[in-house]
């Protein structure tokens, strides 16, 4: 009887689609046109773009709607780690590859991340549209880098698409439902929900919030939800088009509000009916981070350190900030993250940076709140807001040059030897010599050197070759000098010009 019932639990579940590839090759496009062609009418509109994940529909060859769920992951280099996650999350990936420029580094960092997941993937060859693309050139140029296609020596499927005009996308979804079928995803609707944190965030309004994808079970309204260490009702849970939902299944993207504490965007998530058994299930958690701390032995940064607050929009744009930063930092100098959170930058914030006046704050994709600008007023915090990566890693760049430790650098030019010496003044004397190497300057510093031990310093203030005035004597030429110093030169002694560089 319990078997009968268990095998009607277990369902076909819909496939998670990752989409990846190079950030220009057309990811976002496609994307863009599924969820503008294949969204339910009247529903396209409605999709929050900051859920970074939605449902589609497509009809396969019996004519049927299918759900396929599409996450939406960055494009840019400094993403890979949430790029990863999405793909761990995923159950079929889809690598995109532009006809006009073929395979980029970033294809195939796309590429390893979808092999090291073990997933399987189609590979969409966009732009065909486009008067340079070479399709033939782009699929012998992949099977050369080793990703070998159907009808080419292997056995991953591609699709020629446009995700521009549309043409191919819908071959593209018959061969994600194909890939679907012959991989038979199933789920438990019986059990309770578990799956993965794509994505987290923090309202002034709703306090915390982040996206999940359910990979098995049910999750129903009143049931607690447990990330980590992180807590949540689902009383507040939303579908992919912000519309309050009862209960969600197997592949459904979701949000959760009302988190008790930030979970860490890329873990996993479960479920439970009762709050005492959530809490039983946090504190095993907890006993599990504790072991793995004391496990990992404590690194101190050695040379200056510049103290960085840190605030995003969300928090999978952390990964990306410490990916950069961590590019940054050397021996000499390096950024150590005293505070990273999600929102405004808040009075608090400043306070905290006040403590210590190297300390800078650094938001991404967000903003000053009124109190905090008014406070700086009179703190005068180092702070900067950005909304592109790049940016914000060239202005910590050219700042990190700015503060680091100088040394400064003796660096001898030339050496004059002394033959004989002639009148002198108070500060002033009048010297004959011969350059033995390098080049003595008019103007420029020396060290007076008797016996190869510094007996004082130095300026040349006049120089002769053959009686007259020159502004430099090179190596094999005696010359006359004025010395300005208040040190006795005598024959045999040698001076040194030097300068001085800072690095």
């Amino acid at each position: 009887m319990n078997s009968d019932k268990t095998k009607t639990n277990i369902k076909a579940r819909p496939p998670v689609v990752v989409v990846m590839g190079h950030v220009d090759h057309g990811k976002s496009t496609l994307l863009d046109y599924i969820r503008k062609s294949n969204t339910v009418e009247g529903e396209a509109g409605g999709i929050t773009q900051s859920i970074s994940a939605y449902e589609v529909f497509h009809k396969d060859e019996s004519k049927t709607d299918r759900k396929i769920t599409f996450l939406d992951t960055p494009g840019h280099e400094a993403f890979s780690k949430m790029r990863a996650r999405g793909a761990f999350a995923a159950d079929i990936a889809i690598l995109v590859v532009s006809a006009e420029d073929s395979v980029k580094a970033q294809t195939l960092e796309a590429y390893n991340t979808i092999i090291e997941s073990k997933i399987p993937y189609i590979v969409a060859i966009n732009k065909i549209d486009r008067p340079n693309a070479n399709v033939e050139k782009t699929k012998m140029d992949l099977v050369e880098k080793g990703i070998y296609l159907e009808g080419l020596g292997g056995d991953i499927p591609f699709v020629p698409i446009s995700a521009k005009v549309g043409t191919g996308v819908d071959e593209l979804l018959d061969m994600i439902l194909l890939v679907s079928d012959i991989q038979a995803f199933t789920g438990d609707s019986s059990l309770n929900a578990s799956g993965i944190i794509i994505e987290a965030n923090r309202e002034p309004k709703r306090g915390i919030s982040a996206t999940c994808i359910i990979k098995n079970g049910t999750l129903k309204s009143g049931m607690i939800v447990v990330a980590g260490t992180a807590l949540v009702s689902t009383r507040m849970m939303e579908n992919f088009l912000g519309k309050p939902i009862k209960e969600a299944t197997f592949s459904s993207p979701i949000l959760l509000t009302g988190f008790e504490s930030m979970p860490e965007v890329g873990s996993t998530f479960e479920s439970f009916v009762s709050k005492k058994e959530a809490e039983n299930y946090i504190e095993i958690m907890k006993s599990a981070l504790l072991e793995n701390k004391t496990a990992v032995k404590y690194r101190a940064p050695t040379g200056k350190i510049i103290p960085i607050i840190i605030k995003t929009d969300v928090v999978g744009s952390m990964d990306a900030i410490e990916k950069e930063i961590s590019k940054l930092n050397n021996e000499e100098i390096s950024y150590k993250i005293i505070s990273f959170g999600v929102g405004a930058i808040n009075e608090s914030d400043l306070k905290m940076a006040n403590a210590n006046k190297e300390t800078i704050v650094v938001g991404f994709n967000t903003k000053l709140d009124a109190g905090a600008r008014d406070l700086n007023e009179t703190l005068k915090i180092n702070v900067e807001v950005f909304d592109i990566i790049y940016k914000l890693t060239d202005w910590l760049k050219i700042l990190i040059d700015e503060r680091r430790p100088r040394i400064e650098t003796v660096e001898v030019t030339g050496s004059l030897k002394i033959i004989r010496t002639f009148g002198a003044t108070k500060d002033k004397q009048v010297v004959g010599g011969k350059v033995i190497n390098g080049r003595i300057v008019n103007g420029g510093q020396v060290r007076i050197m008797r016996r190869d031990f510094e007996i004082g310093h130095g300026k040349i203030v006049e120089l002769q070759q053959n009686k007259i005035k020159a502004k430099e004597v090179l190596e094999e030429s005696e010359c006359g000098v004025q010395v300005e110093t208040k040190i006795t030169i005598a024959p045999g002694d040698v001076l040194e010009a030097f300068i001085i560089t800072i690095k």
